[in-house]
């Protein structure tokens, strides 16, 4: 039982984490001014494809590569939000 309540340790720590990490990305994006956006956009696609690109030829579960896919087109459509460069509320990014 011990590997378990270890498992979920790490999980939970990981998920917190990761609250943090989408917390400052956030904050950050509303602080790109809306001239920059588009180049923020172009970057951020561009590296998204090297980043799976590598995730392809490496061991990898198919629920991490999911993860990556489903929170790269999250985070593309923040940073393409209209309301975001207007300095509008990004509480659920998955809209």
């Amino acid at each position: 039982m011990k590997n378990l309540h270890d498992a979920t340790v790490m999980i939970c720590d990981l998920k917190g984490s990761q609250l943090a990490l989408e917390t400052l990305v956030t904050a950050l994006v509303r602080e790109v001014p809306a001239d920059r956006r588009a180049s923020l956009a172009r970057d951020f696609e561009v590296n998204i494809e090297i980043a799976r690109t590598a995730l392809l030829h490496t061991l990898i579960s198919e629920h991490t590569l999911g993860a990556f896919d489903r929170d790269a087109a999250r985070w593309t459509r923040l940073v393409g939000s209209k309301a975001m460069a207007a300095g509008g509320s990004a509480a659920d990014p998955s809209a």
